[in-house]
């Protein structure tokens, strides 16, 4: 069985929870690679409306393992919440392990990210307030606490002196060892029985060759190293990130599905070229509901972004596309994809340097409106139009389409066969026969 990838190809928020919840129904391991409880992943299902932040989509499927990796980031208080939620849901968390290298979020990383986020006045990143950042910081700094430590009384009570030393510095005040341990004394009882040395796992499912998902959080354009820098989170959403972030050899990933939505959305600051700051974005906001899973802010809405979708393939070796919400344009008499980018003289057909993003302007193709698309279930149900529009989109991506959302439902899920053979998505073609027939 292939390993599979699934990575956001704009800004985040793309629909990614919806494709790993479609695919997992055939997978045997679900691994979340990257981030925290700083974006969330919606489920629509028999059980009711679900939001993930932290445990891996695959957890609605009562055979599929489900590991939260090294690369995650883990806030046990927030993942406690989420667990309560699945259990009034009647859905069983013991399939889900959480690496012993995965770091923990302490109450003061959250403090020293809202400290920092205020101090940037006008020049705000909008960071969710999670803590994320100074948890990834202090990983890179080498003395954070990682969810194995817990395991280890002894060692654990010598690293949170050293933690609570540089929790003081950067607060200002007092930051005692004694608070700390009696933290991750209350985490312990219900974290201990989840925490597990995953590579083990990892590498019986490859051998066994088992069917395994790799989820990321965010996209391609929030990476630490492609995105927008300094508008970006502190992990790599790309499928290479799912290497180090799942402990997955990369010459075993042959499917990296890049999640899209039908228009972009975004959430916090920096550059998104084609955010419509007008009624018609407005519109897009109410009719895709376009508030932010884990904050509940309201989301920034534009016309589709080619340039950014098709450098996300690029950096990241998208084999395919799940193209999401398309139903949201339904009843617009035109829509647009933007295909290059317009900075003075120059036609920029790549996602430049972030200095040069905030001022481009996005060169637009339009292309002719279509009514309704909800009730499809096939390719060959949805209006030529949508199709045409579907097509453009491969085109300037430079990928097939294989995947399209049409509503939030769970079976509102067209795979149209295209990108590489894997379970229930066996049939040849694409969208482009599909319009062609």
């Amino acid at each position: 069985m292939p390993v599979t990838a699934v990575v956001g190809g704009h800004w985040g928020d793309e629909g990614k929870g919806k494709v790993v919840d479609a695919l997992a129904a055939r997978a045997d391991l679900v691994i979340r690679y990257n981030g925290g409880n700083n974006a969330g992943h919606t489920i629509v299902g028999e059980r009711g409306t679900l939001r993930l932040h932290q445990v891996p989509s695959g957890i609605c499927h009562a055979d599929v393992e489900c590991i939260v990796g090294p690369g995650v980031v883990v806030n046990p208080a927030a993942l406690f919440d989420e667990l309560d939620m699945l259990e009034a849901a009647g859905i069983s968390s013991a399939r889900l392990r959480i690496s012993d290298r995965a770091h923990l979020v302490f109450p003061f990383h959250v403090e020293v990210d809202e400290t920092v986020e205020v101090a940037r006045g006008p020049k705000a990143h909008g960071t969710t307030r999670r803590g994320i950042w100074p948890v990834y910081a202090e990983k890179a700094a080498r003395t954070g606490i990682r969810a194995g430590d817990l395991l280890e009384p002894a060692f654990l009570q010598e690293r949170l002196g050293e933690v609570s030393r540089r929790a003081t510095a950067l607060l200002g005040r007092t930051v005692t060892a004694g608070e700390l341990w009696y933290l991750c004394e209350e985490w312990s009882d219900r974290l201990l029985p989840h925490i597990a040395d995953t590579h083990p796992l990892v590498q019986a499912a490859l051998r066994r060759d088992d069917a395994i998902l790799l989820e990321g959080q965010l996209g391609v354009m929030r990476d630490l190293d492609w995105g927008a820098y300094p508008y970006v989170t502190s992990s790599t959403c790309l499928a290479g990130g799912a290497c180090a972030g799942a402990g997955i050899p990369p010459q075993r990933i042959s499917r990296v599905i890049g999640v899209v939505k039908a228009y972009t959305t975004a959430v916090g600051a920096g550059p998104m070229p084609t955010e419509l700051v007008d009624g018609l974005g407005a519109r897009l906001r109410e009719l895709g509901q376009e508030y932010g899973a884990s904050t509940g802010r309201p989301r920034r809405c534009g016309w589709f972004d080619g340039v950014a979708a098709r450098f996300a393939a690029e950096v990241s070796g998208f084999t395919d596309l799940a193209v999401m919400k398309l139903d949201v344009l339904d009843g617009f008499d035109t829509v647009k994809i933007c295909v290059a980018y317009r900075d003075g003289p120059r036609v920029l057909t790549s996602v430049p340097h972030t200095a040069a993003m905030m001022r481009v302007q996005p060169v637009y193709e339009e292309l002719p409106g279509w009514r309704e698309t909800s009730d499809a279930r096939t390719i060959d149900e949805l209006p030529e139009e949508a199709r045409a529009f579907l097509e453009r989109i491969e085109q300037v991506a430079g990928v097939p389409v294989s995947m399209v959302g049409v509503g939030q439902e769970r079976e509102a899920l067209i795979m149209t066969g295209s990108g590489p053979r894997a379970p229930g998505l066996d049939t040849p073609g694409s969208v482009v026969e599909g319009v062609r027939r």
